[in-house]
């Protein structure tokens, strides 16, 4: 299984390798971009083996002969580990790749659908061949997934029909347990990322008395930066420090304009937090009826969103339950069966579950 240090694949892939174990699979992670941190190493030796390349990521990259020596590193390490089958989470890593083996592929995001989210437009001229890369990746993999409708219908509008493609919901191994809870609206993300919208929650938390608390890092690894003024920064903090704010938080906010899935929201959910969502086609499919929505392009609807929450505490413990009950359809359990299911198919095999719990 692919995956990288810096985005959220590390956290899904974290999750779904611990559902897979319970299954009585063996993973090999091969990592590609900056290296992990001694946190990060720990977390995945504890799950499976690890492997680092040399190799960048391709939206690090800026052309694509840097990314070229991904397909055949990642067959060679699956030669040198005997491994049964491919699970790429980047579509481009399976581009031109030469193996035997099954090759999964799953799009978490991309260029292309995030220019077409984000900035409205399509990918420009200089970063095509990315999208060129994903399309050979999605032609050469024998199975294609998403982890939302919402995605798989932007995949198809980028890059036209996709045969093969099926959607596997994301999962959280957060727990349900419930904690004392603080008046303050919190928030965790990439925030140099512009499809995560950090400006338009820091422009909100000027216009309304509740404090605002947001984690996560504003410096991209590309240079990227938001300079945040009303809302009480963070930083970058360690995983389980972010889900302890979340315990603690009775609103938690995501205003994204582009979410392949959203897993700060599950987790949210999870953690006992009333859900406040950006309005776009991945929240309302995930979670309509469990939140209140809101215009991500209007600070003032967001903070009207989280106000009202504050002024109704009927309606905050309704949308708590609503969407703790909701977060139980996103499963490590369910999403490993899906998961093992596909790989049976491709494997000419019938997956026979180690329990009997898919809840």
């Amino acid at each position: 299984m692919t995956l990288d240090a810096v985005g959220g694949v590390w956290r899904y892939a974290m999750n779904l390798a611990a559902g897979l174990r319970r299954q009585g699979m063996e993973i090999v992670f091969a990592g590609l971009g900056p290296a992990p941190s001694v946190t990060q190493t720990a977390e995945a030796k504890a799950l499976g083996q690890l492997v680092w390349l040399d190799v960048p990521l391709d939206w690090m990259a800026s052309s694509r002969t840097e990314i070229s020596a991904a397909p055949t590193e990642i067959s060679r390490i699956a030669r040198d580990y005997h491994v049964d089958l491919l699970h790429l989470n980047l579509p481009s890593q399976a581009a031109g790749i030469d193996t035997p083996l099954p090759v999964v592929v799953v799009s978490h995001s991309c260029v292309v659908t995030w220019f077409a989210a984000v900035r409205r437009t399509l990918v420009p001229p200089d970063w095509g061949w990315q999208r060129d890369a994903n399309k050979e990746g999605f032609d050469r993999a024998d199975a294609v997934l998403a982890p939302s409708m919402s995605h798989a219908d932007a995949l198809q509008a980028a890059y036209g029909p996709l045969s093969r493609l099926r959607v596997i919901y994301n999962a959280s191994r957060v727990g349900s347990d419930q904690r004392p809870k603080k008046t303050f609206v919190f928030a965790a993300g990439r925030w140099w990322d512009d499809g995560k919208n950090g400006v338009v929650l820091d422009r909100a938390a000027a216009a309304m008395p509740l404090p605002v608390v947001m984690a996560g890092s504003c410096s991209g690894p590309n240079g990227q930066r938001l300079q945040l003024n009303d809302a009480d920064d963070r930083g970058p903090l360690p995983y389980p420090k972010t889900i302890a704010l979340m315990q603690s938080a009775q609103i938690v906010v995501s205003p994204s304009v582009y979410e392949p899935f959203g897993l700060t929201a599950l987790e949210a959910a999870r953690c006992g937090a009333a859900l406040v969502l950006s309005d776009i086609p991945t929240y309302r499919e995930l979670w309509d009826g469990c939140a209140l929505f809101f215009d991500p392009h209007d600070p003032q609807s967001l903070a009207a969103a989280c106000m009202r929450l504050c002024e109704d505490e009927q309606l905050l413990a309704e949308l708590v339950v609503r969407s703790l009950e909701r977060s139980r359809a996103f499963s490590l359990e369910r999403q490993a069966a899906s998961m093992l299911e596909t790989y049976a198919r491709l494997m000419n095999d019938i997956f026979t579950p180690a329990t009997a719990e898919q809840s």
